[in-house]
């Protein structure tokens, strides 16, 4: 059952407020370093239930007028096969729909950056498709490994952030954002301040980030959610040490912001003789917790988002696209949270369901706790089958009844085998939901089956075998979490995205 832990109104007025504080610290400029998804954030949805996936939008509205957006991509993510976990999107396609985005909810794009940058191709090109279509581009230079963030000597240098091109703003509020994570924000922020001070400008910095959350204790559930969904960065949770040290007290921090406080200090210590920050904690603005309002609920949904993480990086190792120690983390987190893959509840009856028919199945949890299971049959895939049985629950209609016809489903087989030359006979669950559409003009039932659509949002669901990314797609836009065993229905080498 859906319980709302998390009240986004509240946190919407905190935020902002804290955020319009920072600045007040500041003479002349905040470069405010925007962590996580700016859009599409369903995992801070998922974890915290209430919050919205587009808030962090609807704060920046509420700053509309003072803030200017800087997009970063990281040089190496530019035609890549990385993509955005919860929608599929590439890397640089959604700095594209960013800025689309953006626009449309009056928000002032400035330019976009592009970090890590050390002659790549696909960079180069990226940057002049940009500059055709009228965005201004800027670069930010690779330092190697040997020397970031260690040698700050070079780093705070001409040779270091000097080399980089300075990024021309406006407004007093700069947030900079990316498409996801590990894209150079930090550093883009860090080479804004060396250069405004080369100009006389005492610029500041702040960071914006949902997780982890600094008040609540290091193995929080929550906080474990945040690490979990980060393993392929190798992100750490960690007490902040220089917070421990200034306050005597714990606070909680990554590695990558601990590793990279010691330039941001320096470099503040340079432009303003003293650093306003003691630690990393404090350049923070972070309200989440204060806006918790049901502990127990978003705890609860922060263990269930580690399981389907860990489904997902299996699945992912499965697919070539995940190392071998990203894994291993996740079972670390698991057991760190004292978590079994069948205390995600579809996952039991999957397996279960599977065995009896000894065949793929797929099963669906109704946010009204009803299980639904739907298993692969000549005409439907199970992902279709389970789909299609969920809605004929909600809708109240006779689970023996054929919402479908096999007259309708024939068809649409003869297109895809015989014209299409698809090897798969069986419905995914877009031609599954494209039939029904269809059917719903001279049949009631399947109207009424498609009116239900949107009550499945909030469900969880398992299949037992890897979904094709057709139909995992589809039950991500319906709201539907969705888990898989990391084992394909075949031992075929090749399988079809």
């Amino acid at each position: 059952m859906f319980t709302v832990g998390f009240d986004c109104e509240r946190y919407l007025k905190l935020q902002s407020e804290e955020i319009l504080k920072r600045i007040g610290m500041f003479e002349n400029k905040l470069y405010l370093e925007f962590g996580g998804k700016l859009f599409d954030d369903y995992h801070a949805a998922r974890v915290l239930p209430g919050y919205k996936p587009d808030t962090k939008v609807q704060l920046l509205k509420t700053l509309s007028d003072k803030a200017e957006i800087i997009i970063v991509i990281k040089a190496s993510h530019i035609d890549s096969s990385k993509a955005i976990g919860d929608t599929g999107t590439y890397y640089d396609d959604q700095v594209l729909r960013m800025i689309d985005d953006l626009r449309e909810n009056g928000l002032y794009v400035g330019s976009v950056v592009i970090s890590q940058y050390h002659g790549q191709t696909a960079a180069d090109n990226f940057k002049t498709y940009l500059e055709n279509l009228g965005i201004t581009v800027y670069v930010i230079h690779y330092i190697p490994d040997r020397d970031y963030p260690t040698n700050i000597s070079l780093i705070l240098s001409p040779e270091g952030y000097g080399k980089n091109d300075y990024i021309e703003t406006t407004r007093p509020l700069v947030v900079l954002t990316a498409p996801g994570p590990g894209s150079g924000k930090l550093t883009a922020c860090l080479s804004q301040l060396y250069h405004e001070n080369k100009r006389g400008v005492k610029a500041g910095y702040a960071k914006f980030e949902t997780f982890p959350i600094w008040n609540r204790p290091l193995k929080d559930p929550i906080n474990l959610a945040y690490e979990a969904a980060t393993a392929d960065l190798e992100d750490v949770n960690m007490i902040d040490p220089y917070y421990l040290e200034a306050h005597g007290k714990p606070a909680i921090s990554y590695n990558r912001d601990i590793d990279g406080f010691p330039i941001l200090n320096a470099t503040l210590t340079r432009n303003w003789g003293e650093s306003p920050y003691r630690s990393p904690t404090e350049m923070g603005v972070n309200t989440v917790a204060e806006c918790i309002v049901d502990d127990l609920a978003c705890e609860n949904a922060a263990r269930q988002e580690v399981i389907r993480r860990s489904f997902a990086v299996q699945c992912d190792h499965a697919r070539g696209i995940a190392t071998e120690s990203a894994v291993t983390k996740l079972d670390l987190i698991m057991n760190s949270a004292g978590l079994e893959a069948h205390d995600r509840r579809p996952v039991l009856l999957a397996n279960i369901r599977a065995e009896q028919t000894d065949g793929p199945c797929v099963a669906i949890v109704l946010p009204d706790d009803t299980l639904i299971t739907g298993k692969t049959t000549p005409l439907l895939g199970a992902s279709s089958a389970a789909l299609l049985n969920a809605l004929k629950h909600l809708a109240g209609i006779d689970d023996a009844g054929l919402l479908l016809a096999p007259s309708v489903i024939t068809p649409i087989q003869k297109l895809k085998v015989g014209y299409l030359g698809n090897e798969n006979p069986r419905l995914h669950t877009d031609e599954v939901l494209l039939a029904l559409s269809v059917s719903s003009t001279d049949k009631p039932d399947a109207g009424l089956a498609l009116e239900q659509l949107s009550k499945l949002r909030n469900s969880e669901a398992h299949s037992t075998v890897i979904l094709s990314q057709v139909d995992i797609k589809v039950f991500r836009q319906l709201g539907v979490n969705i888990t898989c065993e990391p084992v394909y229905q075949n031992k075929r080498l090749f399988h079809r995205k």
